[in-house]
């Protein structure tokens, strides 16, 4: 239960982290802080659905939802942001589940190229729907672009980082395996 538990921290910090830092600007992009928790979300999600399936992750998926939507609220965005982060979650976590479960590949792989496009949907869909002047106008249309690659690229280096040290683990747990059976 720690895994579900790890998601589920994942979401709430990313939203109180969004909610209580500045954006990080490096040159034209613009970052929420809490990009590096949702970087995250996708690879604890993944290693939820390895343990439990895809069915029961889907329970957590909606869990999390619930939780981040009332953290969001509790922390004073307004119904727009509330509204675009709890859909930009959905697809996001959903287009994760469905491409980590038919990926014929190692763990590590299917972490990071599932969290790539998880990852690339929620930014997307909640720059444009939440910040954009389509939602609560907090950036003009100018600025779109820079805010989904600037949150794209964090969430690529955490999916990087995190199918790294996956797969280190793995490695790791084999030769301890080999080890203990020879």
């Amino acid at each position: 239960m720690s895994r579900v538990l790890l998601y589920l921290i994942s979401i709430v910090t990313a939203n109180v982290v969004t909610a209580r830092f500045m954006p990080l600007e490096f040159g034209m992009f613009i970052v929420p802080m809490g990009s590096f928790f949702i970087g995250a979300t996708f690879i604890f999600r993944d290693i939820v659905q390895n343990k439990y399936g895809r069915k029961k992750t889907y329970a957590f998926i909606f869990l999390a939802l619930v939780f981040s939507a009332v953290v969001s609220y509790l922390l004073g965005d307004t119904l727009v942001i509330v509204a675009a982060s709890a859909l930009s979650f959905l697809v996001a976590e959903t287009t994760d589940t469905e491409i980590y479960t038919r990926l014929k590949l190692p763990m590590a792989w299917r972490v990071f190229y599932s969290g790539i496009v998880g990852g690339l949907l929620d930014s997307v869909i909640f720059v444009v729907v939440g910040l954009s002047p389509i939602g609560a106008g907090f950036i003009p249309w100018v600025a779109v672009p820079a805010a989904i690659v600037g949150q794209v690229i964090v969430k690529i280096v955490m999916q990087m980082i995190g199918a790294a040290l996956l797969a280190q683990g793995l490695v790791y747990k084999e030769k301890r395996l080999s080890k203990m059976s020879a």
